[in-house]
């Protein structure tokens, strides 16, 4: 079993422990650490010769040698050399092996850079130091400087999106921006002021560097340490509620943080503002107070102005959250930080509140009512709307329908007309085929007819002597029997003077037709071409058309029968033989055919 010296890594302090199957595997220190002999055996420490940090086992004794050197680092008179420095927090002066990396404060039980402190004490032996910058940590606001006595010609660094400021005697001082800077007395006016520095000289003077990090301190957590009493403004209830959630936090006045809120610290960050943000048990920082109560206060009245359903707060999360923010950057404004951004996270209700289910349930109601309301309403609707579709509908059948009669009348009057034309234009060809026109055939059934009816004549040529010619040659015609049979030329002579009795017939009963008339006067019976009574001439008779359908004597340009429009008149044409004005396809005297 070999012995050997073994350094705490607490306090720096030496024990002895020992190699072997039996040895202690863990020892105390006066310190009250307990070093493990496996682990805190191997060691690293700065060779003195050549400056390179070696790692050793302790327990080879002063046999351990710097592998790049090979000089001996574990001696005795090493060991034995201890350094002295002060601590930080409480200012105790300590002593530590030289070698010793860390060293614990045995009254404050502050962590301790032996290498710094050293710097730091032989700094402080020269009187100054020649390069000020920043050391702290990233998500610290405000980091001071270990050393507080410069002279004249040191250069201050200062990062991006910092801010230096000197300290003295409760007053800020000097500010730099980001930069290196060489402190002159052009520099720094307002300590050469203070201190009635003179130019180019090497004096030192004591002050005070702040490092102010100007950066935005992301994701820092808060939360209510108790419930938000407040009275629902939907149904007036009272229930009590949670808040949390996370902001973002700035510098906005590096000059009244330091004044207002620093003070002599030596660091300040984002934990010290609000606690280390994990719950509402550990937030001790120093705005604590204040966002819990801006949040207890405008939270409850935000919802009770904008009247916010408690079971629809996470639609308005956004609005509270900038409304927040907006409250609390007022106070903070006086400590120069602000929040460009405050969230709410979540909002904790109380789900076993009795308040809280009668709340719940009460909405419930009310919204299956609105929606039961809402339903009639568009069943109603419907049903008006329903209503209002079969009246049109009916009403658009019933038009279709009438519109579908009449549609259907007037095509059966049009076909109608067509067959009784197309009969007329049949019988027209046949009597052309024969020799005869339309004219000649109705002179013929006039002279037929009046023989039937017993009108003989008396001879003398007067009007029974026409008509007893009438009354013969219709007995002619009806023993020939075959009239319409026969040839043009037989037909001709007998058709002329069937016409001509007929003619004579038909022109005194076309006398006695219309031989009265009545005046607009008054007058009736008028048989002169002039109103005995007034002088008014007799109007003449209006000309009348007849149409294929059927319909005559119509004085309209359109059918009132079918809506045919009345023909344009025929412009008659002028046969050979002289016959003018002729309007069939045939010429009535002498039978020949109409000139293409």
């Amino acid at each position: 079993m070999a012995k050997f010296i073994l350094e705490c890594p607490s306090c720096g302090n030496y024990v002895q422990a020992s190699s072997g199957f039996f040895a202690k595997k863990k020892i105390n220190c006066s310190c009250g650490y307990v070093i493990d002999v496996k682990t805190e055996r191997v060691a690293s420490r700065r060779c003195a010769k050549c400056g390179n940090e070696v790692v050793f086992d302790q327990a080879k004794g002063e046999k351990a040698k710097c592998p790049v050197c090979h000089e001996h680092i574990n001696t005795v008179a090493q060991k034995s050399a201890l350094v002295e420095f002060s601590c930080p927090t409480c200012s105790c002066r300590l002593s530590a092996s030289k070698g010793a990396s860390n060293y614990v404060c045995p009254l404050c039980d502050t962590e301790i850079d032996v290498a710094k402190a050293m710097a730091k004490e032989e700094n402080k032996k020269s009187g100054a130091i020649s390069v000020i910058k920043y050391e702290g940590g990233n998500d610290v606001l405000v980091w001071k400087h270990p050393m507080e006595d410069f002279n004249l010609g040191s250069q201050l660094i200062v990062h991006e999106s910092q801010e230096a400021i000197f300290f003295k005697d409760g007053a800020a001082l000097d500010l730099f921006t980001s930069g290196r800077h060489t402190l002159t007395t052009d520099s720094i006016p307002i300590i050469e002021k203070a201190y009635n520095l003179v130019a180019g000289n090497q004096e030192v003077f004591h002050s005070e560097v702040y490092f102010i990090n100007k950066t935005i301190q992301m994701g820092i957590k808060w939360g209510t340490d108790s419930r938000v009493r407040l009275f629902d403004p939907a149904s007036g209830l009272h229930i009590e509620i949670g808040a949390s959630g996370s902001f973002n936090i700035g510098v906005s006045n590096s000059r009244k943080l330091l004044v207002k809120l620093v003070g002599t610290t030596g660091e300040f960050g984002h934990v010290d503002l609000i606690g280390d943000g994990v719950s509402s048990v550990t937030m001790t920082g120093k705005f604590k107070s204040l966002v819990m109560t801006k949040v207890k206060a405008n939270l409850a009245r935000a919802i009770k102005e904008n009247n916010i359903n408690i079971l629809e707060i996470d639609s308005y999360i956004d609005e509270l959250s900038v409304k927040l923010r907006d409250i609390i950057n007022e106070n903070l404004e006086e400590y120069g930080l602000y929040m460009p951004d405050f969230f709410i996270t979540s909002v904790l209700t109380p789900d076993d509140d009795p308040n809280f289910i009668r709340l719940k349930q009460q909405f419930a109601d009310k919204t299956l009512r609105v929606r039961e309301e809402q339903i009639k309403e568009a069943e109603a609707q419907a049903a008006q709307s329903r209503k209002i579709l079969e009246a049109q509908t009916e009403a658009q059948l019933k038009m279709v329908g009438a519109q579908g009669e009449a549609e259907a009348l007037k095509i059966q009057k049009q076909a109608e007309a067509e067959a009784y034309k197309m009969q007329a234009y049949a019988e027209a060809e046949e009597m052309r085929a024969k020799g005869y026109t339309y004219g000649q055939e109705s002179s013929r059934l006039v002279g037929m007819e009046a023989m039937k009816n017993g009108i003989v004549g008396q001879g003398g040529g007067g009007a029974g002597s026409v008509i007893g010619d009438v009354a013969g040659l219709g007995i002619a015609l009806g023993a020939m029997g075959g009239v319409m049979g026969m040839t043009k030329d037989m037909v001709n002579p007998m058709m002329e003077t069937t016409q001509q009795m007929g003619a004579a017939v038909t022109a005194p009963m076309q006398g006695m037709q219309g031989a009265t008339w009545n005046c607009a006067c008054g007058m009736s019976n008028v048989t002169s071409k002039f109103c005995p009574n007034c002088g008014s001439k007799k109007p003449e008779p209006p000309q009348g058309w007849n149409c294929a359908c059927g319909m005559s004597n119509v004085t309209s340009k359109f059918c009132p029968n079918c809506g045919s429009k009345k023909p344009e008149a025929e412009q008659g044409w002028t046969c050979a033989c002289g016959q003018s004005g002729v309007k069939t396809n045939f010429c009535p005297n002498c039978g020949s055919k109409k000139p293409e």
